[in-house]
């Protein structure tokens, strides 16, 4: 019983691992995939909706193990990204600008923990200053670089809050391998780098992560893609302000179907990913399930 009070006082004072489906950062892992390796070469504004359902099955410990009690709940989000291809170049590369302005709802329903909380409201803005991009006959390469800024109500002894309640610098690189020359077979990965501000109410700084999404890619006569995604994510280093040497990781495999409509400027895409491994951070617990997500793309 006290092991259990100990890491319910650790939830509601380090609630930032629960306010939002990212790991330990502001990055929503699994949200790209196979879309997210490379810019469009083309000039123009690109809207995309990324409609994002988390489903909580089970909460962990520091040693990947599940905490007794019914512990479910749900996180859901529209995330509005919003990307400029300006038409100029810079390093041989396409230079453009983004923002995301993120919508979530989470809900929390942790009875092995007494928790019961639900917090809805916009998230964390991301102003993205430097996006590049290469494009060759049968690859792609994106580098990126921006900052989430401190926008959201964030409130330390609530696990649902919805901020953060601190900034994140993130350096984006990722690149796609076409095995032919009609695109058909491709493999990418797109890696996240966040280096995370001080929170002002705990003094808490959230060590750095980095995360890696991936996908084995097939293109069918029909234009339907299909892939085999996934996803992987590390915190590099320990919370610094608290006792805790515990480093919080997450491992996710899936599925992803793609298809698009040139003739609109339009494209969507669909992913489920599953949990298979949770380990949590310096919190003591950390929320594990599965993934799904629906992807809208609109060029104007």
């Amino acid at each position: 019983m006290k092991s259990i009070n100990r890491l319910l006082l650790a939830l509601l004072t380090l609630a930032a691992p629960l306010s939002a489906l990212a790991a330990n950062g502001h990055y929503v892992p699994g949200i790209e995939a196979t879309g997210g390796a490379f810019l469009p070469p083309a000039p123009g504004l690109y809207y995309r909706a990324y409609l994002v359902h988390y489903d909580i099955t089970d909460v962990v410990d520091p040693s990947g193990d599940t905490l007794p009690g019914s512990n479910s709940g749900s996180v859901s989000a529209l995330a509005n990204r919003f990307v400029w291809v300006s038409g100029r170049k810079f390093l041989g590369a396409d230079y453009g600008v983004e923002t995301i302005i993120p919508v979530q709802r989470t809900t929390l329903n942790f009875k092995g923990l007494g928790v019961d909380s639900s917090e809805s409201g916009v998230g964390d803005v991301y102003l993205g200053p430097v996006v590049l991009g290469w494009h060759g006959s049968q690859w792609d390469a994106v580098f990126a670089a921006g900052v989430w800024l401190d926008t959201a109500e964030h409130d330390a002894r609530d696990p649902a809050s919805i901020g953060r309640g601190h900034h994140t610098t993130m350096l984006t690189l990722g690149g796609a391998w076409h095995f032919d020359e009609q695109r058909r077979w491709s493999v990418s990965a797109l890696s996240r780098y966040e280096i995370k501000g001080e929170q002002d109410d705990t003094h808490i700084t959230p060590g750095d992560s980095w995360l890696v999404e991936w996908a084995l890619t097939h293109r069918l006569e029909s234009g339907l893609e299909v892939a085999l995604a996934g996803f992987d994510a590390w915190q590099l280093e320990a919370d610094s302000g608290t006792p805790s040497n515990d480093k919080l990781e997450r491992h996710a495999a899936g599925i992803e179907l793609g298809y698009g409509w040139r003739e609109l400027g339009m494209e969507l895409r669909g992913a489920v990913y599953h949990e298979y491994s949770t380990r949590a951070g310096s919190s003591g617990v950390q929320p594990e399930g599965n993934l799904f997500r629906l992807a809208l793309t609109k060029a104007f």
